[in-house]
């Protein structure tokens, strides 16, 4: 799935970017440091908007663009800050072919979220995944850490409203 970017206000504090500066410093001069940077990076900020890559950017003399490659193609990066209330619905095959897409499909509209996106009050994150290994509780969704299964559309609106 394709990440895509919200417009959420970039919040990065003085002190973060003390912090960056000094896991870019960390690995100056180390082949393939690019990958821990990031990581960390993303430690420090929970994800890694634009703001965060110009300065990786500058800092060691690599492409915004190869770092928004980079960004872009791992699932373990993120463009936009989680919500509060973390949304994921299974698309794992047991979950699809008992209508998890029903669900997630449902979210979409009862939130005004799209799947890998975060509403732009902050409030909800909705991430499609896949198999998350409860497949005897298909289709399930978690919340959070709340593990919700068996589910039918019909069950959404009692879920959600806790969170709400």
């Amino acid at each position: 799935m394709k990440k895509k970017l919200t417009t959420v206000q970039f919040r990065g504090t003085k002190e973060q970017e003390e912090k960056l500066l000094e896991v870019i410093e960390k690995y100056r001069g180390t082949k393939g440091a690019m990958m821990p940077i990031l990581q960390e990076a993303q430690d420090i900020y929970g994800y890694l908007p634009i703001e965060v890559q110009k300065i990786i950017a500058e800092k060691t003399g690599t492409p915004l663009e190869e770092i928004f490659g980079i960004v872009s193609f791992y699932a373990q990066f993120a463009l936009n800050p989680k919500g509060d209330v973390s949304i994921a619905v299974c698309l794992g095959t047991a979950c699809y072919v008992k209508g998890s897409g029903d669900l997630i499909n449902k979210i979409q509209e009862k939130l005004n979220v799209e799947p890998g996106s975060t509403t732009p009050d902050g409030k909800f994150t909705l991430e499609a995944t896949r198999c998350i290994g409860a497949c005897g509780l298909a289709p399930v969704l978690t919340i959070n850490n709340d593990v919700y299964g068996r589910l039918t559309v019909a069950d959404l609106d009692g879920i959600l409203e806790k969170y709400l």
